[in-house]
């Protein structure tokens, strides 16, 4: 019987898509695609790549209106917020903007006479992406168009849950033309993509996802040499000074906690308030929090959908449940349809009261939950912030830019913000600390992330 990957919907449970696995002889196949086309892709001028990069965009934008419905079938995102095209854009037009500058050659620093010595930027060969299903485009096109753009031939293997994104990104460059094999969505399951990295025949893998997963990658690749990009989660924190724009960082920090159902690598998970704006900040936050409609993704009505599986939420109700046994005090208590244990719909919650030996303070929840805690000084805030072994965003919430910028620069993150949060800019590079991986994307930087350096010293007068 033919191995599939099955689709559930959060919506009812559903089989919404399912999709035979992929075999071994056709997994060999793809790769041999890959490094065949990727020859010739390299040798394709970088403007033309854009040229097809940007045509993907536009093959791919106008599947919006059956797109943003399969989103919300496939992972819970209300279709009152579209798909994620916005950002797709700005990222397509910005890495193919700077392409030619960031992969031109390196002249040396010192000029010597009779000699051309420069240092230039080679494409890795084939590079897999392994995309997680929370922002199913976005994540996945942070390394498909750069690693396109830089000569190499990209394989997708998208995650279970959104397995449909992985086709349209196909439809959509084979509807513009792209060589075959330069692009290739295939159906794997665990054991086969172990594999596949260990076969030596994959030159990067990006994975975002879950640590556990980013440990799984870095021992199926051991031996190979392959480089790594790996973004594994966080826990990111946000500092309200006493200074801060309350109704504005009131807003932005509730919409970057629930947003996406709080299913977001950078969403914010923790809060510290400095004890002179608490009591204001915690009451804001709280009525901010009670708009929110809990629901059926396909309804217009609906805020917050349901999240992508129901062991997702259960985790959310299991650290809930925790932080009230060890003296948290939860405000919202929403009660809405559907919201039980082995369900996906969970309304959402904010706690005070807590502490870092609660669960919810220190380990990813990746769910609609927040806690809040008041601190007496920076000190106390940059502390906590560090205290979690994760490392991915941070924000300040200020209207003393280098006050902010003098305590982000004590924070051990991979971004800081100020008044801000949960969003990546094109222009400034990717990337995390501790456990939250290594790597980087986005920028000029993640060019150099997707390329290898190849030095020529050329004697030219003998």
């Amino acid at each position: 019987m033919t191995e599939t990957v099955k689709l559930i919907s959060p919506v009812d449970g559903s089989i919404y898509a399912e999709r035979p696995v992929a075999t071994d002889q056709a997994i060999n196949a793809a790769v041999e695609r890959a490094k065949a086309a990727q020859e010739k892709w390299a040798e394709t001028p970088i403007v033309e790549r854009g040229k097809y990069m940007l045509a993907m965009l536009e093959a791919l934008v106008a599947m919006t209106d059956e797109i943003v419905p399969e989103i919300a079938w496939q992972m819970g995102r209300p279709v009152r917020y579209g798909g994620e095209f916005g950002g797709v854009k700005e990222r397509t037009n910005y890495m193919v903007e700077i392409a030619e500058a960031a992969l031109k050659a390196v002249p040396a620093s010192n000029p010597k006479d009779g000699f051309r010595r420069y240092v230039k930027k080679d494409p890795l060969g084939v590079v897999m992406v392994i995309a997680p299903w929370n922002y199913p485009y976005l994540t996945a096109v942070n390394t498909i168009v750069p690693a396109l753009m830089a000569g190499n031939a990209v394989i997708l293997k998208h995650a279970a849950q959104t397995l449909l994104v992985g086709e349209r990104f196909q439809q959509a460059f084979d509807r513009v033309g792209l060589p075959k094999g330069v692009f290739q969505n295939v159906v794997l399951n665990h054991a086969q993509t172990e594999k596949l990295l260990g076969s030596g025949k994959i030159n990067h893998v990006n994975f975002t996802g879950s640590v556990g997963g980013g440990r799984a990658i870095e021992k199926s690749a051991a031996g190979t040499f392959m480089s790594l990009g790996l973004e594994l989660g966080g826990k990111d924190p946000a500092y309200v000074l006493p200074d801060a724009k309350m109704d504005h960082a009131v807003a932005n920090l509730v919409d970057g906690a629930f947003y996406n159902s709080g299913q977001c690598c950078c969403g914010i998970e923790r809060v510290y308030v400095h004890e002179k704006v608490y009591d204001e900040f915690v009451e804001g936050f709280i009525a901010e929090t009670k708009n929110y409609v809990v629901g059926n993704p396909l309804d217009q009505a609906t805020t917050l959908g349901p999240m992508a599986q129901a062991r997702f939420a259960d985790l959310i109700r299991e650290q809930k449940a925790e932080a009230l046994r060890k003296g948290a005090v939860a405000h919202i208590n929403m009660k809405v349809a559907n919201d039980r244990a082995g369900s996906p719909y969970l309304a959402p919650e904010v706690l005070t009261q807590v502490d870092h030996q609660m669960s919810v303070m220190r380990e990813e929840s990746f769910g609609p939950i927040v806690g809040i805690m008041k601190v007496r000084n920076d000190e106390e805030a940059i502390a906590l912030m560090n205290d979690s072994p994760y490392g991915l965003t941070a924000s300040i919430w200020t209207r003393d830019t280098e006050h902010a910028v003098a305590i982000g620069n004590r924070i051990e993150t991979g971004t800081v913000f100020m008044n801000r949060c949960d969003y990546l800019d094109p222009a400034l590079v990717w990337t995390g600390v501790k456990d939250t991986g290594k790597g980087a994307g986005l920028s000029a930087i993640g060019y150099d992330n997707l390329t290898r350096p190849k030095s020529f010293h050329l004697r030219e007068a003998i």
